[in-house]
């Protein structure tokens, strides 16, 4: 992607089945579990960039002795950081134990972090605020083990505004209204109400007041704590949590949009956002790393019992196809797959496009995210020319061996154009002075194209726009071609996202620019406030009763119509070269991803009710100059 868009953080999390001194002697180190941590988030920092964190949890820890440990860190590198935090305080430790004891059992009792329950998180803040105390895991702290609960996650949740509500009628008194304090404390709620009644169930066995507080851990029914927790949550999410007593979850939205993994053995218990982080930490095959099913928690209790049971409605599965264009790595054999699929679906579209003048034609692709989808395109771009080269082969007479060499020998033209220079930084410079600069950022491959070729670019996904118009079409021009044809893997982004992915305003998104300048060319105002006024409506309306209204709005365009126009907003005043944009269609897009239908960003068919109302309430800011977000 051409234009930086945030996107959704990352969990990981590490659960010893045995004693931690069984890992200390096998491994050799008391920090193995850390290091498999943070093994687990390095591979996964592609999530999130703005902070880090993790929480280690001991279990079977004597009174008086603390059992839970918590690092976070917004510096810069803030996953080292945290890894290094912890490492730090395991050496502190070790450095302190005396001579004649064992180094597992000491370091168990007093290492810091030296515990069986890890979890980790990479942040992404998709509300602009930053800093240290906006870092996952959060801490609900009690004096009852079993009241304590860490909790990290990649979620967005649309009804905030429902869930503040909901608490304040339980008698609570949040301090905030983010997203992040709402699932803290309704999760931590349930779990107060169940430790409470279990207490009364006990105690009415005639149990001292100590070994009622062990028989909770053991008896915690989670389950129910999360069935009650989650029922009205509506948004994307994947949660881990840690309960004081020994307990680890994770639960799933029941539409499966947000992404959960999970590895189990003898030894471990290992999750991750991501699948290939998994297999590498830990090094295991790809098909013995399970999916989260959504709607369902993983539960690993304090015994070592794992539970992977429903605790939510059976919803349509509407798993983000975003994840499989741009956000997850490509080193994930579906995803890998799936990305070239993109790729090739996109061959006839760009044949026509270029009057399947080959000869004449340089591929690439911009930027390296976009490599998965390029391979694609070439073999299908190859596909086309073995089956030229058979009918030549079959229907011309008096072939020579020179002209069957040709034909045989002859393949596509791709070059590597453009390449990045990550060591240019542009964000202190003025605004004056940013695009002359912006555009040094590039380096450009000079010579290999003639003023007869045309250029097909292929970029995974077009947002804004902004990178193509203030300096990559102005590179390109440079190398003087006929023509510059970009290609988005990625169907035309139309609707905010609110589930995770920082694409929340309307008018941000070039597509939209489009459709609202062709309204405008065709005397077509009137739908904008017949729009508006159903968008206001829907503002009155319960939240299972709203309509994504701002569909109708590209109902009188064709594909290729708002093509052009993006095409004309994009083009620059200076641009000699011809100027085309093509994007990948709806069908594309679900052949190629059959598994993950979650399309609202491109069709405006939201997986939960709160993103209609999300995408009206964009829509409403457009139209009163209002530059807030809609969630």
């Amino acid at each position: 992607m051409s234009d930086f868009v945030g996107h959704e953080c990352g969990i990981a999390a590490v659960r010893l089945l045995k004693p931690f001194e069984y890992y200390v002697e096998k491994y050799g180190s008391p920090a193995f579990a850390i290091n498999r941590l943070y093994l687990l988030m390095e591979k996964q920092h592609n999530r999130g960039q703005d902070g880090a964190g993790a929480a280690v949890v001991k279990i079977d820890v004597e009174p008086g002795q603390p059992f839970i440990f918590r690092s976070r860190s917004a510096d810069k590198d803030p996953i080292s950081q945290v890894h290094n935090n912890m490492l730090s305080s395991l050496a502190e430790s070790l450095a302190e134990m005396p001579p004649n004891v064992n180094p597992a059992v000491w370091t168990k009792q007093n290492a810091k972090f030296a515990g069986e329950l890890l979890l980790g998180h990479l942040r992404y803040g998709t509300r602009g605020r930053g800093g240290i105390d906006f870092c996952h895991p959060f801490f609900r702290p009690s004096n009852w083990r079993s009241r304590n609960l860490v909790l990290a996650g990649n979620f967005n949740l649309t009804n905030n505004d429902e869930l503040f509500q909901a608490l304040v009628e339980l008698g609570q008194h949040p301090i905030d209204e983010t997203d992040t304090v709402m699932v803290l404390e309704k999760i931590g709620h349930f779990l107060d109400e169940e430790n409470d009644s279990l207490f009364r169930e006990l105690r009415k066995e005639g149990l001292d007041r100590a070994l009622i507080s062990e028989k909770i851990g053991e008896q915690l029914d989670l389950i129910n704590v999360l069935k009650r927790a989650v029922k009205n949550f509506d948004g994307g999410y994947t949660m881990a949590g840690i309960i004081g007593n020994g307990d680890l979850f994770v639960i799933r939205d029941g539409c499966g949009i947000r992404p959960g993994f999970f590895y189990h053995d003898e030894e471990f218990v290992v999750v991750a956002s991501e699948r290939p982080a998994i297999q590498t930490a830990f090094n295991v095959p790809f098909d013995t790393v399970q999916e989260i099913k959504p709607g369902h928690a993983l539960i690993v209790r304090k015994n070592g019992q794992i539970l992977h049971e429903r605790i939510s409605e059976p919803q349509e599965i509407r798993q983000c196809s975003f994840e499989r264009i741009y956000f997850s790595r490509g080193t994930d054999r579906d995803i890998y797959g799936e990305r070239k699929q993109l790729g090739r679906q996109l061959t006839e579209p760009i044949l026509k496009a270029i009057d399947y003048d080959l000869s004449n034609t340089v591929f690439s692709y911009i930027p390296n995210t976009a490599d998965a989808a390029f391979y694609g395109l070439m073999e299908g771009a190859k596909a086309y020319v073995a089956e030229r080269a058979k009918y030549h082969i079959l229907h011309e007479r008096n072939l020579t061996a020179e002209r069957i060499t040709e034909l045989v020998n002859y393949q596509p033209r791709m070059e590597k154009i453009m390449t990045k220079d990550a060591k240019l930084r542009t964000f202190i410079t003025a605004d004056a002075d940013r695009r002359d600069l912006v555009s040094l950022v590039y380096d450009t491959t000079y010579g290999i194209v003639k003023k007869t070729d045309t250029l097909v670019i292929l970029d995974d996904s077009i947002v804004r726009g902004t990178t193509l118009r203030e300096s990559i079409l102005r590179i390109l021009d440079r190398l003087h071609p006929k023509k510059i044809i970009i290609v988005s893997s990625a169907p035309q982004i139309r609707y905010p996202d609110c589930y995770g992915i920082d694409m929340s305003k309307l008018k941000d998104f070039v597509a939209f620019q489009a459709v609202i300048a062709l309204t405008k060319e065709r005397g077509l105002e009137a739908l904008l406030k017949q729009i508006y006024d159903a968008c206001k409506a829907s503002l009155n309306l319960p939240r299972d009763q709203v309509k994504n209204e701002v569909k109708a709005l590209y109902d009188p365009f064709k594909l290729h119509e708002i093509e052009n126009k993006i095409a004309q907003i994009l083009r620059p005043a200076d641009l000699h070269a011809e100027f085309q944009v093509i994007y990948q269609s709806i069908e594309g897009l679900h052949a190629a991803c059959p598994n993950h239908t979650g399309d609202w960003y491109f069709t405006g068919n939201y997986p939960t009710f709160g993103g209609n109302r999300v995408a009206n309430r964009s829509f409403i800011n457009f139209m009163e100059n209002n530059d807030a977000r809609a969630y």
